[in-house]
């Protein structure tokens, strides 16, 4: 008699073609990731200052938020950008500091904290507004112009997250440039960074495709501002 085909070639065969597919979806996957990185960074970077001296005069600074502490250590993102919106500030190049951070959780208040640190640092508490629903990016920036009514902004951040800041205000119709709160070491900005490109392809997805809106919205508030 003779002998069985062997059937062990097929699920080979199988084998091979999933992993060609695999590697096909990794591969549109990294180019879509590339893409939306580079195309936030290319659409924004002649708006993101570093130096004081150039950044022009807005009525509000718009102060992204993030957590004060990291690991059980103070985050040096944090403290950073408080100084920068100070710096804005002091040299009058705002009349008012708008901070806008998460507020989701009753002993979690970034935005309280915020004004704390920047009261410290030398701002009146009259010239700070506080905005409990910044909890992503994106709200930030959409209640800056539809609930807080400015049409003309200086985003603080460090500057892959104030890119992204600006990239979403652009599709907002929001006038934004940005001053750069110091960069801390490296092996800080690593993790952080890489986290931004998932961030950066998922703005595009919000304003291209998704159409997202904030999670809350509600009535008119008014900016607090310095009167010259």
């Amino acid at each position: 008699m003779p002998p069985i085909p062997s059937e062990a070639p097929r699920p080979r065969r199988w084998l091979r073609r999933a992993g060609l597919w695999s590697l096909a979806v990794l591969g549109v996957v990294a180019a879509v990731l590339t893409a939306c990185d580079w195309w936030v960074a290319a659409a924004t970077e002649d708006r993101v200052h570093d130096r004081l001296a150039d950044v022009a005069p807005a009525p509000v600074a718009l102060l992204l938020g993030t957590s004060p502490r990291y690991a059980g250590k103070p985050n040096l993102f944090y403290s950073a950008r408080i100084k920068a919106a100070q710096e804005l500030f002091a040299s009058g190049r705002v009349a008012g500091i708008l901070v806008s951070g998460d507020n989701r959780r009753a002993d979690y208040n970034e935005p309280a904290m915020m004004k704390a640190d920047l009261i410290r640092a030398g701002v009146p508490a009259e010239f700070i507004t506080m905005d409990f629903a910044g909890i992503r990016t994106l709200d930030s920036i959409v209640r800056a112009k539809s609930v807080f009514l400015q049409d003309r902004i200086i985003v603080v951040s460090q500057r892959f997250h104030a890119q992204r800041a600006l990239f979403l205000a652009q599709h907002e119709g929001l006038m934004a440039e940005a001053y750069a709160a110091e960069e801390p070491p490296l092996n800080w900005r690593i993790r952080v960074r890489a986290r931004e490109v998932f961030a950066r392809t998922l703005a595009c997805l919000d304003v291209w495709i998704l159409h997202r809106q904030p999670r809350f919205l509600g009535p008119v508030e008014p900016v607090k501002l310095r009167q010259k």
